[in-house]
C-alpha cells in the first residue's frame, strides 16, 4: 500500500473513529504533531485512549484534546508537568482515566507491537504500585515484571522531512517516540516540515521507512 501525500491535515486525520487508541507523539512539544491534533478536534472523535509521553502541555496540542473532552483515557509516563494544568483538573475530577507506564516501558512496549512479541518481562517497576496485578518472574535472582504490547489503531507523529514514498528524517530529539509508534499502529499518519521528491533523502539517513507510513501532510506556513 503506498503512502498518500494529503493535501492537509483535515484530510489526513479523515476516518479517525470514536473509541480509537491514537498514539501520539512527542516529549513534551518536541516532536508533537500539533496540527494534526488540531485537525483531529475538528474532525470529531471522541472516546478516544491516548498514549503518549506526556498527558499536554498548557492549552495546545494534546491538552486542547484533552480540554475537549475527546479523551476518555490516557496512558502516559509523566502525567503531570508546570503546566499540566488541563489533564490535572480533569483527573481529579473523575472525567478521564489513567495508566502510568515508565518511559522506557512504554516505548519497549509499543516496540513490541511493531516486532509482533506477544509479551515481555522486564524489571521496571517490580516492587512498586505499577505492578500490582501483573504477573512476575523472578530471573537470575531479579524481579521481573510481564508487560504486554500496546498497540494503536492509528499513530500522530511528527518529523522533520518525507519523500513520495513517506520515507521520514527526524530532527533531533523531535525524533523521540515517533519511530517505535510507526511501526505500531494500523494506520499513520506523518506531519512533516518539507516533502521532496522521492529519492531527494539519502537512504542512509531515513529513520522510517515509507513501508510504515500510510499519510503525510506538510505542515502549512504562514
Amino acid at each position: 500500500m503506498s503512502t498518500r501525500v494529503c493535501a492537509d491535515a483535515d484530510e489526513a486525520v479523515a476516518g479517525v473513529e470514536d473509541g480509537a487508541t491514537v498514539l501520539v507523539g512527542g516529549f513534551g512539544m518536541a516532536g508533537m504533531p500539533v496540527a494534526l491534533i488540531d485537525a483531529l478536534i475538528r474532525q470529531g472523535a471522541t472516546d478516544l485512549t491516548v498514549v503518549s509521553n506526556n498527558a499536554g502541555n498548557g492549552d495546545t496540542g494534546l491538552a486542547a484534546l484533552l480540554a475537549k473532552g475527546r479523551v476518555r483515557k490516557v496512558v502516559c509516563s509523566f502525567p503531570r508537568q508546570t503546566d499540566s494544568h488541563v489533564f490535572d483538573e480533569l483527573y481529579r475530577a473523575g472525567k478521564i482515566e489513567l495508566e502510568v507506564v515508565p518511559q522506557g516501558s512504554l516505548a519497549e512496549r509499543m516496540r513490541a507491537a511493531g516486532a509482533g512479541i506477544g509479551a515481555f518481562f522486564c524489571p521496571t517497576g517490580a516492587g512498586t504500585l505499577l505492578a500490582e496485578g501483573k504477573e512476575t518472574r523472578v530471573i537470575d535472582g531479579r524481579t521481573y515484571v510481564l508487560e504486554y504490547p500496546i498497540k494503536g489503531d492509528v499513530a500522530l507523529i511528527g518529523a522533520h522531512r518525507a519523500d513520495r514514498m513517506g520515507n521520514l528524517v527526524y530532527r533531533k530529539t523531535a525524533r523521540n517516540f515517533g519511530p517505535v509508534m510507526a511501526t505500531a499502529a494500523t494506520t499513520v499518519i506523518a506531519q512533516v516540515r518539507e516533502i521532496v521528491d522521492t529519492g531527494t533523502i539519502d537512504p542512509e539517513t531515513v529513520i522510517t521507512p515509507g513501508i510504515y507510513v500510510d499519510r503525510v501532510v506538510q505542515e502549512a506556513t504562514a
